[in-house]
Order: structure tokens, then sequence, then C-alpha cells
């Protein structure tokens, strides 16, 4: 089947959505357990790297590289998104029942925002020519910020769209559940779930700004770039559940972000002069970071 054939974009997503809906519907009510979350972890990052051979069958061994190369890129990059899940759920004392569901919508809606993000970044490439450096500028501020704290910097308690809802919505003072709206006499009211789905949304835009150029700067095809996204971000609830189970990220992996994030940055720029740097040694640079934070974080662990 072709990737341009609607019949596949319709089999694509509906197999994403029966996944998500699986996973939600088998730990909606119950404690996700450690050997639990490390097992979705692993179904996801299986499902990933194995949707590279449609890659490979469609565009050929270069695009197959740089599938490889954008899904790791996006996947380590979202484990600051799952920190900030983390701060966010702290901050408003979510109650731990709830959280499946809005991290459920959270994939939902961060997916179309990235979709959204990458069809106009692609657009925006192919039609003004120095967008090549503003997104080149893009990556190596990012990477300053990252290198600066990055997630880390994050206060759920200053989101000024949270302080507006705040103001203007009607809210009750405690958690219904996983309910969003309660009926109180003849008047509906939301509850603080709302605010916490409002925080993970915009917080998640906030990320995609980051991310999105990141992954046009190692593909300009739609196809990878896309499919590479959703399928890294389509992970986090697994990845947040074991995170919360007490694994830790690599001390360092930030660091060496930082730099992978200057280093694509610079690599943009480098296609404005039409110098392109071989897909391989994008993915050979985020294999040796990988490498260097687990061997110098597990130095410093002990």
């Amino acid at each position: 089947m072709e990737v341009s054939d609607p019949f596949f974009w319709i089999l694509f997503h509906g197999v994403i959505i029966t996944f998500l809906l699986i996973d939600l519907r088998h730990y909606r009510h119950v404690e996700m357990s450690f050997r639990d979350s490390l097992k979705w972890v692993l179904i996801w990052v299986s499902i990933g790297l194995s949707f590279s051979v449609i890659i490979f069958h469609n565009y050929g061994v270069d695009e197959f590289i740089k599938y490889i190369t954008a899904y790791v890129t996006e996947y380590l990059l979202s484990m600051d998104n799952v920190f900030v899940f983390l701060a966010i759920f702290t901050y408003f004392a979510v109650p731990y029942n709830a959280r499946p569901l809005v991290l459920f919508l959270g994939i939902i809606f961060a997916a179309l925002f990235r979709a959204t993000f990458i069809i106009v970044g692609v657009t925006l490439l192919k039609t003004y020519h120095w967008m090549v450096y503003v997104f080149g500028a893009v990556l190596i501020y990012s990477g300053y910020k990252m290198a600066k704290g990055g997630a880390e910097s994050v206060d759920p308690g200053k989101n000024r769209v949270v302080q507006f809802a705040k103001k203007f919505l009607p809210l009750t003072h405690e958690y219904e559940g996983q309910k969003f709206i309660v009926k109180r006499s003849s008047s509906r009211l939301f509850t603080p779930l709302i605010l916490v789905l409002i925080a993970i949304e915009t917080t998640d835009i906030m990320f995609a700004f980051d991310s999105v150029p990141a992954v046009l700067a190692i593909t300009r095809e739609f196809f990878t770039a896309y499919t590479s996204n959703i399928m890294a971000i389509l992970g986090l609830r697994s990845l947040y559940f074991l995170l919360e189970h007490g694994v830790r990220k690599l001390k360092n992996l930030g660091k060496g972000l930082a730099v992978y994030l200057v280093y694509l940055g610079i690599a943009f720029l480098l296609t404005a002069f039409e110098i392109d740097i071989p897909s391989w040694v994008s993915l050979a640079i985020i294999g040796t970071i990988l490498l260097w934070a687990y061997l110098t974080s597990r130095g410093e662990a002990e």
C-alpha cells in the first residue's frame, strides 16, 4: 500500500487510536505498575522503530535513517514533556485515577498540534527560503535554553493561560474523579481538572516549537517528519508512569540534547548554502550522546 493512498492514512490513524483506547481502557481505573509501564514503553518503542520498515519500502535507505534519527530525537526530547507533566500533576495535586485520562487527551491534542506545526513548517520552508535561518536560530536558542535548565524552569503556577482560565471559568474547589464538568443545582461548573489539561496543552505547544524544527532539520519529507513525531509522543503516557515509579532520566541527557539541538541548528543553516550533512552523521551523533549520557550518569551515581 502506498503512503499517498488515503486509505493508508485512515488505517494508520485507526491503528493509533485503537492502541490508545486499549491502553486507556486497561489502566483507566487501576494504578499502573512498574512492570506494566515498562511493558507499554517497550511496546510503543517497538512499534515506533518497526514503522521504519514502511519508510524504507517507500523512500529508501536515506529516509529510513532519517526516520530512525527523527524518532530517537523526538522521543528523547519528549522526556522534557514528561517531567513537566510530573510538575503539573504535583502542583495541582491531581488524583492518581484522573491522570491517565488527562494524559490520553494530552497526547491526542499534542498529535494535532504537531501535525499542524509540521504542515506549516514544511510549507514555509518550501515557500520562503529565508525561513531556514529562522528555524536554525530557533534550534540554536532551544539548545541554549535546554543547557540553562529546560523543562526544570517551567512553573505551572505562572502559566498565563491557566491564570486567565481561573478568573473567568466557573470552577469547583475539589476534583470529581475524571470529570471535567459537573452539575451543581441548575448550573454547570468546571472541575480543577480542566486547569490541568489547559496547563499540559499550553506547555506542549511551547515544546512543539522546539521539537518540530528539530525534526525538520533532519528531514523535510512530511510523511517521515509527521509519523516519527506521532510515534514518539504516543509513548509519553507509559513513559510518564515508568518515571513516576522512580526511574529517573539520565542526569546528563539534557546537556547532551542541548549540544545536539545546536548542532541541528547549524546543520539547518548550512542547508541555506547547499551544504547537506549526511543523515547517518546525525544518527551517529544522537547515538553517541545517548551513550555518553548513560555512561557519565551511571559513573556519577556510583
